[in-house]
């Protein structure tokens, strides 16, 4: 057993857990934060996608252990003070989900997306970032319209945009 301490959602959160724990199972596991989903263990369909230091990463590929000291934010880490986020408002206004599986993996990567690119998404850009996630029910109509209102939202409240890694 390894000790891991790392800070998840805000908090400040320490444990022992063998070597081998994913990211995904320490979230899920341990600390019972169960809006982080297990779709593929293979880092192709994206449902785990969490933050990691303000990053997208894929949960399922990425060991507990590396994340010693880092800062996680999970999808049960985005609503404030009892509002939903911005993006998780998007889509919930624009039906931008179905079985909800995939849901919390395409918004971290949508908040990623605008973080990254900022407010003001064209479709194109929309779909070849949410390459990596993949929703088994529907036809992203939806998803990509909630994703281009959502970046608008988090337009309004000024949000820092990162530049991506070059």
């Amino acid at each position: 057993m390894a000790n891991v301490t790392m800070t998840v959602n805000g908090k400040a959160v320490t444990a022992n857990v063998d070597p081998r724990t994913l990211l995904v199972q320490f979230l899920r596991e341990h600390l019972r934060l169960t809006g982080t989903h297990v779709g593929c263990d293979t880092s192709q369909c994206g449902a785990c996608v969490v933050h990691l230091d303000g990053k997208a990463v894929k949960s399922c590929t990425t060991l507990a252990l590396a994340c010693e000291g880092a800062s996680v934010t999970t999808i049960e880490g985005l609503a404030s003070g009892g509002a939903l986020h911005p993006m998780q408002e998007a889509f919930r206004e624009h039906h931008g989900l179905q079985c909800g599986f995939c849901t919390p993996g395409m918004i971290m990567s949508a908040v990623d997306m605008v973080n990254r690119r900022g407010h003001a998404l064209d479709e194109k850009t929309i779909r070849e970032d949410l390459d990596g996630n993949i929703c088994r029910c529907t036809g992203y109509h939806n998803i990509v319209k909630a994703v281009a209102a959502g970046a608008e939202a988090m337009g309004k409240g000024a949000a820092p945009v990162r530049q991506a890694a070059e």
